[in-house]
């Protein structure tokens, strides 16, 4: 699944950032969706930071009838730290280790009964998740990388 390819064909795109500030790299999610704020403001983008509970902003973006949903989040798949995986939230890759309660998979089955959109995950290895931790260096800086590229690709020149 490539992202960009994802980013280059929608018109309208949410963005969801999920995770846990005060759990080291399980704010990654959060550090992406905060930082792309400050990046962009464009009409047919909207950026929610979703914290741990992600359903709670299904009105939003049900609302806002997005062609495409980026999930943004920690998982683990066994991959280096830091390292950037995009995949399907509803697959198999590995496991969301934000502190959710509700699996992702099951908050994506239950927007696309709503809308007609795509789903994707941008996941990042995490290492460090205690509680009270800082988020790594490693995993701060790929949420940057990360929010910079959505925001180059998600400018609306690029979606005219």
């Amino acid at each position: 699944m490539e992202l960009t390819e994802l980013l280059g064909r929608a018109n309208r795109v949410v963005v969801c950032g999920i995770g846990n500030e005060v759990r080291g790299d399980d704010a990654f999610g959060v550090l992406v969706a905060e930082r792309l704020k400050e990046l962009i403001s464009e009409p047919n983008v909207l950026i929610l930071n979703c914290g741990e509970i992600p359903e709670s902003h299904t009105g939003k973006i049900i609302s806002f009838n997005p062609d495409l949903v980026v999930f943004v989040d920690a998982v683990d798949f066994g991959g280096e730290h830091g390292e950037l995986v995009v995949t399907d939230p509803e697959g198999t890759l590995g496991d969301a280790v934000s502190t959710h309660s509700l699996p992702l998979r099951i908050l994506v089955g239950y927007l696309k009964s709503q809308l007609n959109a795509e789903f994707v995950l941008a996941g990042c290895q995490p290492a460090v998740l205690g509680l009270f931790q800082e988020p790594s260096e490693r995993v701060v800086e790929r949420a940057r990388e990360l929010a910079e590229f959505l925001a180059e690709s998600l400018r609306g020149d690029e979606h005219d």
